[in-house]
């Protein structure tokens, strides 16, 4: 009695998985970046280095850049690696923070009497890394090299957690240290000065500011919406002018 046919017939192999294609690195997009996150950390360190007073660490400048450091670094080792960019939710929130340390210093606090003016040249390197070149470098990176239309209103009470968590942490400290401390004068910032204007002025200007931020977080987020592809533009003329893989052409 002979075998079915079907068992002379080769047994059927378990498909292969075939190894996701390797994503293409981007060079200049890990340079660029690397180069903010330089600046993010240069002018924190130089703040500490220098000392000021408060302490450096309590200004929202600082602890901003500093954020921002750690993002670009991250997004900067992904692009290397060829991953994909950070998810929207957390670069909206870097730009509001850069925006926010930039336009508040050139559009407030440069017109407070209580503002330094920087005492060197260290000091005046510190100042213009903070508060202009990485602001700068992080709408940059913005409109260059991240795709449009992805933030979403959705994502602002998210973004606005760090300006009240550095709200309620200012004011913690200000209540923790005692009246005539040299720690507690001045205030990181004149606006937040709870000795000047009380708890309920202090608030209130706290609460207009709040609402600024909502404000200059949707205008971001309708620009998202409005502004051109400038990063896939890029990377279309950049794979346009390519050679050809090894082997592609016969």
């Amino acid at each position: 009695m002979t075998a079915p046919r079907t068992a002379l017939l080769p047994r059927p192999r378990a498909a292969e998985v075939l190894p996701a294609p390797a994503a293409a690195r981007r060079p200049w997009t890990t340079a660029l970046r690397a180069l903010a996150c330089g600046a993010a950390t240069a002018g924190p360190a130089i703040t500490l280095a220098t000392g000021s007073t408060p302490p450096p660490l309590v200004h929202f400048t600082v602890l901003a850049n500093l954020l921002v450091a750690v993002a670009f670094g991250w997004s900067a080792v992904r692009s290397w690696r060829g991953a994909p960019p950070l998810p929207p939710h957390l670069t909206g929130g870097v730009l509001l923070l850069a925006a926010i340390t930039g336009l508040m210093h050139h559009l407030v606090l440069v017109n407070y009497t209580e503002t330094p003016a920087p005492s060197s040249a260290w000091t005046l390197a510190a100042t213009a890394l903070l508060h202009t070149v990485t602001p700068l470098a992080v709408a940059a990176d913005w409109l260059l090299l991240t795709a449009p239309q992805t933030l979403r209103l959705a994502h602002i009470p998210l973004w606005l957690t760090a300006p009240a968590a550095y709200l309620a942490l200012t004011l913690t400290r200000g209540a923790l240290l005692a009246p005539g401390s040299p720690a507690r004068y001045p205030y990181p910032y004149p606006f937040l000065d709870v000795d000047t204007y009380g708890y309920t002025g202090t608030l209130t200007q706290a609460l207009a500011l709040g609402l600024l931020f909502t404000a200059l977080a949707t205008l971001i987020t309708a620009a998202d919406h409005l502004r051109p592809n400038v990063a896939g533009w890029i990377r279309h003329r950049r794979n346009r002018i390519s050679p050809p893989a090894a082997g592609g052409l016969k």
